[in-house]
């Protein structure tokens, strides 16, 4: 079997009696840093062969870890924090285990974006969970365009060498230099000595901090309010109303639909009547 072993994010107060029975009892742990993974294992005097599975080496070792596993041995998944497959190493190796009839169990613990999630006090009935911004400029315009006109709250992590490009960039993207602002809290060292959050009432606003005022260290996680679905609705019927008639009507007729079903969505997006739309199209 793999176990998925959820290890604490800072306080080591925060792992479970079941994972450390678990860590105690399986043949080999697969471990994302070894060396980091020790300082764990150590203080908590547990003594067990490990193996190194990390970014670099997944597709060499995920046949090797499968292969020990369909001949009999138990293997603990860990990370250097936090629950594995979230933003670390291990959907490849649970997506080849389900693949080759490897049984699977996940151990719940501790996973910062919740954690920030909760201290933030947004809306938490419905996020997205986008982890760190990619690098690569096609992968992020896609994440970007997502997050301009969502309505839900939106998490990300950023290192902190990064993080005042990764706001900045943020903050352009959701439209702050046309009035919008989203606020966010950012959070870092969560569960640590020196764990520190703050909401600010803009994406700019926090970037202008950590660039002007305190300089970035630690692991951080951003917490972005959504779009307020009557605000947003605002937005699309104004830029719809610098429109004229005949443009937003080409909009439709372009996609094939009839013009008597055009001048139906027309008057929806503009918020007056169909028979408004006929008359001005009669002028």
């Amino acid at each position: 079997m793999l176990y998925l072993c959820a290890t604490p994010i800072g306080n080591l107060g925060d792992i479970s009696e079941r994972v450390l029975a678990t860590l105690r009892e399986v043949d080999v742990i697969a471990a994302e840093d070894t060396r980091q993974t020790i300082k764990l294992l150590n203080h908590f005097d547990i003594k067990k062969q490990m193996i190194a599975y990390h970014e670099h080496n997944r597709y060499e070792m995920t046949p090797v870890l499968v292969e020990r596993m369909l001949a009999g041995e138990d293997i603990a998944l860990v990370t250097d924090a936090g629950t594995p497959a979230i933003s670390d190493p291990g959907e490849d190796l649970v997506r080849a285990c389900r693949e080759a009839g490897v049984a699977v169990t996940s151990l719940p613990g501790a996973t910062a974006f919740t954690t920030a999630l909760t201290l933030s006090g947004m809306n938490a009935r419905r996020f997205t969970f986008e982890g760190f911004l990619p690098q690569d400029k096609k992968a992020q315009r896609a994440v970007l365009e997502r997050l301009r006109d969502t309505t839900v709250t939106t998490i990300f992590y950023e290192a902190p060498h990064r993080l005042v490009k990764t706001l900045e960039v943020l903050a352009e993207a959701t439209g702050e230099d046309a009035g919008v602002r989203r606020a966010v809290t950012v959070c870092k060292e969560l569960t640590k000595k020196h764990e520190w959050s703050m909401q600010f009432d803009s994406l700019g606003e926090a970037a202008a901090y950590f660039r002007d005022i305190e300089e970035p260290r630690g692991e951080f996680v951003l917490v972005i309010e959504g779009l307020d679905p009557e605000e947003l609705a605002e937005q699309e019927k104004r830029a719809w109303q610098e429109m004229t008639i005949e443009e937003h009507m080409d909009v439709y007729l372009t996609q094939g639909i009839d013009k008597k079903e055009a001048m139906r969505l027309v008057a929806k997006d503009r918020g007056v009547s169909k028979r408004d739309i006929y008359q001005e199209l009669l002028k």
